[in-house]
């Protein structure tokens, strides 16, 4: 996976994610509205074979890169959480 920022103003970031679809996608998006501050976040797959989506995020207050990363730390808490609690199933 390789991710390329596209655009970035003070309240606004939109990112491709190279090498993934909609299932990370749809996570983060989701992660982020549940986030305060955040105004809007979506995502854009043209074509799930041929094209990258394009991440977008708007903020009303702090910075969207910052809310962005934190949003992906705490997917990566939730994980490795579901992880411990399936494993306890093995």
């Amino acid at each position: 996976m390789e991710v390329d920022v596209i655009k970035e103003d003070k309240d606004l970031i939109e990112v491709k994610i190279i090498g993934e679809g909609h299932t990370l996608c749809n996570l983060i998006r989701q992660e982020l509205s549940d986030s305060e501050g955040v105004s809007f976040s979506s995502y854009n797959l043209k074509h799930p074979l041929v094209s990258s989506p394009i991440l977008s995020l708007k903020v009303e207050k702090g910075k969207p890169r910052k809310i962005l990363l934190d949003a992906v730390v705490s997917l990566k808490t939730k994980t490795k959480h579901l992880k411990s609690l399936l494993n306890k199933f093995s």
